[in-house]
């Protein structure tokens, strides 16, 4: 049973409009989308390609539609850049996300990333060695420490296609770095490099303080590893999808969250082709999927 306060569910607007393939959801208003996120049920949305960031004008409209405002990608170079430097890229949207609220600023190193290059194979993605995460971890943790103050705490993002994809990543990022770099536990991604989600988040469950959930299509996965694709050309084929409608049990994950005390969102995100996968649809499939499966493990749910 879980020890701390309720699991809020909220969405992810990729699903209406893809950030990487402006030609997926392209012609869907950001009306549209947040109109079917609160039909849908959800109580919070993560920004996206179409959301304003000048707080003055997204207030406004997250309001009239009633919801809250969660978090939103930011790519990440602090690789390439100093902390200085990467302070002033993240002002302006880290000053948004504070007034509005927003409990965490989802953060992910896309220095070197193929995940949104058409043609580069998953397996020509950027790599750092062991020994470079400890000088890579002070400067994160610096920066997270600098967020943290602010206001808007660090949640850091692995995912496909990035210097921190598999489950040895993980634990090498989260052994390199200090209290304040969060971690944002993504099921779709984790499973997608082959790690164990229940392991994982047993092992670093006081650091994950955002989680997004998505599923995966085991036919297609196989296919995207046979043929070594990109992480586009796979998300096209549809490797992604919402919670209930691929392998990964989130009941077994809900009850991990519990375990470990977990509280806070808890995020349907599912980049997929929106004339393929009608975004209400789905994300309303993933809602009552993951309602399903917290209640089963105990938790209250807003």
């Amino acid at each position: 049973m879980p020890t701390a306060g309720p699991i809020h569910l909220g969405v992810a607007p990729i699903a209406w409009s893809n950030n990487d393939m402006l030609e997926l959801g392209g012609e869907t208003s950001l009306e549209t989308c947040l109109k079917e996120t609160r039909k849908a049920g959800f109580t919070g949305t993560e920004t996206g390609v179409k959301f304003p960031m000048d707080p003055k004008v997204l207030g406004p409209i997250l309001k009239k539609h009633r919801l809250k405002l969660i978090s939103g990608w930011f790519s990440g170079e602090l690789l390439k850049r100093s902390v200085k430097a990467e302070r002033e890229r993240m002002l302006a949207q880290i000053d948004t996300y504070k007034s509005l609220g927003a409990p965490a600023y989802v953060y992910a190193e896309t220095t070197g990333t193929v995940q949104n290059v058409m043609d580069a194979p998953l397996s020509s993605r950027p790599r750092m060695a062991a020994e470079d995460f400890p000088a890579y971890g002070r400067k994160l943790t610096e920066l997270a420490e600098w967020m943290a103050d602010y206001g808007v705490p660090m949640t850091y993002h692995h995912h496909m296609g990035t210097i921190v994809e598999t489950q040895r990543e993980i634990d090498l990022l989260m052994a390199n770095t200090g209290e304040a770099v969060g971690l944002l536990l993504d099921t779709g991604h984790l499973a997608f490099a082959g790690g164990d989600i229940v392991e994982t988040t047993r092992k670093h469950g006081r650091r994950i303080n955002h989680v997004h959930c998505k599923d995966l299509r085991p036919d297609v996965v196989k296919t995207v590893r046979q043929k070594d694709q990109s992480f586009l050309s796979a998300v096209l084929d549809g490797v992604f999808t919402v919670p209930g409608d691929g392998y990964i049990d989130f009941h077994a994950f809900a009850r991990v969250l519990a375990d470990i005390g977990y509280e806070g969102w808890v995020v349907v995100e599912a980049e997929q082709d929106p004339a393929k996968a009608p975004p209400y649809e789905y994300s309303l499939m993933g809602r009552r999927h993951l309602t399903s499966a917290f209640a089963a493990a105990g938790y209250p749910i807003t």
